[in-house]
């Protein structure tokens, strides 16, 4: 919760600062006589900004620091409304207004006083408590005070939570199974000292007991399997004179002193004699690679008497890989101490796993605690690759495995090639390159080889270490040098896998290290973000997107965790299939979501209704359950990756229902309004809105859900996978962001809210709806389902989204006070068949900058429209070809007094809304459409001095008002999108060919209507890359097919209905 207070705090601090610093704040402060006030909490806001800034590059997540935090961003939020509730006000005010403006300046003045009165408070606060720090976040005093008053209080139980981890670890090491069995421990190296928890096990009175020899040795690089013996023969000795008489002392040191003096084949074979009928306990601390694995575990024979080795490590990698099963079972795993630096593998098997619900085990204890902990944000390294386990066992991904193992294979380059495999988390991406890393069909073809996480904070050097230790532990030990590393590649061919990268920087800072010669050598790197993915490979052939699985491969994986083989559950279980499906619907082809559910159900009674309790309260599980919470903690991970920037625009999209096709237009232009962009270096708002959009497809937050055929910009809409769209709820819950209304939702406890949605199967009444949100903090109105004329409120003075797109139930009388809502940037009501005019109050939403009022009847727009010149975004019009409907007519002549006797033009606009005149003054309009040339030429006089178009969609053209077209467009020099239909049968024939001059950026052309031939100017559209040809009725088809030919970036064509 900390960091994501952070983020969001930011963001509406950056807006409230803009605001508070810009020249239209400054103004409205001298006409109103508050500069001071307005100065002092501009840099107040600053100053609050630059600490915001501090704390998340420290990643403070103290909790008196959130609450300020949050106190700073509720008065952020306030400074904003204010200023701008002031700028929009005294916009509004005439002449003849002045003494009513008097009375304002009173007002306002007294607003001033009361806003720098909390700003002062919130400043104030900071100092009584100590808050932001002169220099660093934390000091080195600060941290030694804070390390002596956890010694005071936290002695105890840091005591009770080792003797937990020690007793765990000794249950761990005392398993009933009499095959040899290796534990191997991951943890830093303060954590593997001989002080540790491991130590306190090795010495517990129960494993002095049960096992005849014991051994605890520290490897040395290089590796020198003599010594290595020899220490261990040692070991041996001095533990075997603890309680052993005087006969057995000289037998111990006339071993000794024997084999001390064997060469070693001798003394191998003599130590596996040794060992042959005893149960041993070694522990190895300092192991850096497998190789050095490999030549140790030959050391110790298999003799069924229950012995067991412990490697320690600090390299997550070989700990992982030391415990994998026979058969390619992943290891089991447990968490040895509750701040996640110390874990336990195992090979997993029915005897000997590990139970994570094992009642009063340190591992649960902790797991529950971390996931119930608000603490609790950056995913560990340990605990992503355990998670990586659990996303699947490469059930499903045979194919992908192929395809990889192939780019891998490819002999027809001898350079150096980068595989980059990405795709959002949980995914599997780690799993499938350790796979084909480890894969028989890789296993010659490599002289030097190496496998590691990149860990977080980023430390090249650690990096750097762990990568030549793998590569040659034996030759380097820990005397390494970049020259060194560059010198262990240098005419060799090696297979590298960099796992989880999460930044070009680390990229660059790793392969400045690597050599350019050419052998053939490979890097797999996974990554979250395309982004990055394209920056390490160059070449796009090498570029691996890895997917969701299908039902199939889904469903075989759910029943292989769930009933342990894969299972026909219409044969078998039929009484499951309905529950099993929506769970694999919630899955929706997430490895990891599959594998973690299907392990918590196998543990659980097989009946539907126990499977139906997990379905209904899935989104509890995920925050309560410690088994199933895992999902979360992955996910949670690309959620803290996100810029603070980027944070905010994803829990946007909270507002929007489950397995909703969210328009990418829609998306951007609310982000717009709401600030969450602002111009930046000649590149509009809008721009910047659209580039935060594709960054979160980059980064797998939202997938494309349509990739659009008839789409320049390639992704026309997007979906949020359910899993991640439950963190995105939760987390703009706890930041007082979005409040659902829906039928499950929780009724007075939400207090504050910015963003309120109303959803379909909400049926409270107008008290319910009054007494939940305060609406005068409301920043935005959204309805999905049926309109209710009290879901608008004299209250809403700070609206800025009003998006009534898809609500049914909305009439004309709903809308006649819509002049009220002075802060109105957004406004949608596509698809309310059952409103036909917008009243003329609507020319007071001064500040509106989209308008969508597709799919309704309004043909004609208000005169008043003219005073928005803020107004960017216009889309009006029916998806209709010819309108004869005698309803629809009706409807025509009944719009309202004003329109009582309509020209005939009305009764056939194909769809189309009139313009009225001076539309021209709508300098800001960057699309217009559809709108009809119902009047002539006077109307594309019009349209030609919105020189800012950039989209363009008429109906109407005929030989009349041809030439005047033709002069419009080549006036448009902006222009990127342009539609064109003709009145009527009479077509466009002739009517195109004046265009002398097209828009050089054209990137859609839309004909529709008879043409016979294609006009010669779009043979000069080289950027044109979307053609679409409706009832044109071209006669020769191979000039056509020509003309279209020699078109460089025409990438769609669509050949409708008679287009030849």
């Amino acid at each position: 919760m900390e960091v994501t207070a952070l983020s969001v705090g930011k963001s509406v601090l950056n807006g409230a600062l803009g605001y508070a610093k810009s020249t239209i704040a400054e103004e409205v402060a001298l006409q109103l006589g508050v500069q001071r006030d307005q100065v002092f909490i501009r840099d107040e806001l600053e100053m609050m900004q630059s600490f915001l800034m501090a704390t998340h590059e420290e990643k403070d997540e103290h909790m008196v620091i959130t609450t300020w935090v949050k106190q700073v961003r509720d008065v952020a939020y306030d400074v904003e409304d204010c200023l701008q509730d002031f700028a929009v006000r005294l916009e509004k005010q005439s002449w003849w207004r002045i003494p009513r403006t008097l009375l304002d300046r009173h007002r306002v003045a007294k607003q001033m006083k009361d806003l720098r009165a909390k700003v002062e408070d919130v400043s104030q606060r900071n100092l009584r408590y100590g808050i932001i720090k002169s220099s660093k976040v934390k000091t080195a005093a600060d941290k030694f005070s804070m390390a002596g008053t956890a010694t005071m209080f936290g002695i105890e139980e840091a005591r009770r939570e080792q003797d937990k981890a020690k007793v765990d670890l000794v249950q761990l090491i005392s398993r009933k199974n009499e095959d040899l069995r290796v534990i191997a421990v991951w943890g830093t190296s303060d954590v593997l000292r001989e002080t540790s928890i491991v130590k306190r096990a090795f010495d517990d009175p129960k494993m002095c007991n049960k096992f005849q020899c014991r051994a605890w040795v520290k490897l040395m690089h290089p590796f020198d399997p003599i010594e290595f013996l020899q220490g261990i023969i040692r070991q041996f000795y001095i533990y075997s004179l603890r309680g052993a008489g005087e006969i057995r002392v000289t037998m111990g040191a006339e071993v000794l002193q024997k084999m001390r003096k064997m060469k070693a084949d001798d003394l191998a074979q003599e130590f596996k004699g040794h060992l042959n009928d005893k149960s041993y306990l070694i522990v190895l601390t300092d192991l850096s690679t497998i190789e050095e694995w490999n030549q140790i575990v030959a050391c110790f024979p298999n003799n069924r008497e229950g012995s067991r080795i412990i490697v320690c490590t600090e390299h997550v990698e070989v700990a992982s890989l030391l415990c994998f099963g026979k058969e390619g079972g992943v290891p089991e795993h447990m968490q040895l101490s509750v701040d996640h630096s110390l874990y336990a593998f195992c090979e997993k098997g029915s005897e000997y796993g590990i139970n994570l619900t094992e009642p009063g085990s340190s591992s649960n204890a902790a797991a529950t605690s971390s996931n119930n902990s608000v603490d609790r944000k950056n995913l560990t390294r340990i605990e992503s690759m355990v998670a990586s386990f659990k996303e699947s066992q490469l059930i499903g991904r045979e194919n992908e495995k192929a395809d990889i193992i192939k780019l891998i294979s490819n002999e027809d380059s001898q350079k150096l090639e980068v595989i980059s495999v990405y795709g959002m988390g949980g995914l599997g991406k780690t799993t499938l390159a350790k796979d084909v890393y480890q894969s028989q069909e890789l296993s010659g073809m490599f002289q030097k080889r190496a496998c590691l996480t990149i860990t977080r904070p980023f430390d090249p050097e650690e990096i750097l270490r762990s990568l030549a230790m793998q590569l040659d532990a034996e030759n380097l030990g820990n005397t390494w040098t970049g020259q060194s590393l560059a010198g262990l590649f240098e005419g060799n061919k090696y297979l590298i896998v960099l796992d989880d990268l999460s930044s070009t920087h680390e990229w660059d800072t790793i392969m400045q290290h690597f050599p350019t010669t050419e052998t053939a050598s490979r890097i797999i790197v996974t990554t979250r973000v395309e982004k990055i993915a394209k920056h390490c490979s160059k070449n796009l052939e090498n570029l691996y997107k890895l997917k969701a699985l299908g039902y199939k491969g889904s469903c075989d994986l759910f029943t292989e965790k769930v009933f342990g083989k894969i299972t026909d559950l219409d044969d078998q279980y039929p009484e499951l299939v309905e529950e099993a499906k929506l769970i694999l619907r919630k899955c929706n082809g997430l490895p990891l979501a599959i594998v973690t559910i299907g392990g918590f159900l196998a543990k659980q009674p097989k009946s539907p209704m126990e499977w139906r309790k997990l379905n209904e309260h899935i989104s509890a599980e995920l925050e309560m359950n410690p088994e199933i919470g895992m999902i979360r903690t992955v996910l949670l991970k690309s959620y803290d990756g996100l810029p603070y920037h980027l944070k905010s625009c994803f829990l946007y999209l909270s507002i929007f229902p489950e397995d909703h096709s969210i328009s990418r237009k829609r998306l951007v232009r609310r982000w717009t309004a709401e600030g969450y962009s602002s111009e930046v270096r000649g590149k509009s708002a809008e721009e910047i809105a659209d580039s935060y959009f594709m960054e979160l497809i980059d980064r797998s937050m939202i997938l494309p859900f349509k990739a659009s055929f008839g789409s320049t910009k390639g992704i026309d809409s997007c979906q949020v996978h359910d899993l991640i769209r439950e963190i995105s709820i939760s987390k703009s819950m706890e930041e007082n962001l979005v409040f659902r209304l829906e039928d499950c939702s929780v009724i007075n406890t939400q207090g504050t809210m910015r963003h309120l949605v109303i959803s379909s199967n909400w049926e409270g009444d107008q008290s319910e709806f009054e007494n939940t949100v305060d609406l005068s903090r409301v920043r935005s109105l959204t309805v999905f389902g049926k309109w209710r004329s009290f879901f608008i409120s004299d209250k809403m003075r700070s609206l800025r989204v009003l998006d009534l797109e898809g609500s049914s139930g909305l009439a004309d009388h709903h809308l006649g006070q819509i002049g009220k809502f002075l802060h109105l940037k957004y406004l949608s009501l596509r698809g309310s068949n059952d409103v036909s005019y917008l009243p003329d109050s609507f020319g007071d939403l001064r500040q509106l900058e989209t308008l969508d009022i597709r799919d309704t009847n309004i043909m004609m727009l208000p005169k008043t429209i003219t005073k928005l010149r803020k107004l960017r975004h216009l889309h009006a019009g029916r998806k209709l070809t010819y309108v004869h409907e005698p309803e629809y007519i009706e409807k025509c002549l009944n719009l309202h007094a004003c329109c009582a006797a309509l020209p005939s033009f009305m009764l056939g606009l194909n769809g189309a809304s009139v313009i009225p005149r001076g539309t021209r003054k709508l300098k800001a309009l960057q699309t217009l459409r559809v709108v009809h040339l119902a009047w002539g030429n006077a109307v594309l006089q019009e349209i030609k001095k919105l020189t800012q178009l950039r989209k363009l969609g008429v109906v109407g053209i005929n030989k009349e008002n041809g030439p005047e077209f033709c002069t419009t467009i080549s006036n448009l020099k902006r222009l990127e999108s342009l539609s064109v239909q003709s009145d009527g049968e009479q077509g466009l024939h002739e009517c195109l060919d004046g265009i002398h001059f097209p828009p050089k950026n054209l990137q859609s052309l839309k004909l529709n209507g008879v043409l016979v031939k294609l006009p010669k100017w779009i043979g000069s559209l080289h950027n044109l890359v979307k053609l679409k040809l409706r009832g044109t009725k071209l006669l020769d088809l191979n000039a056509a097919i020509q003309v279209l030919g020699n078109l460089p970036n025409l990438a769609i064509l669509r050949l409708w209905w008679n287009s030849f």
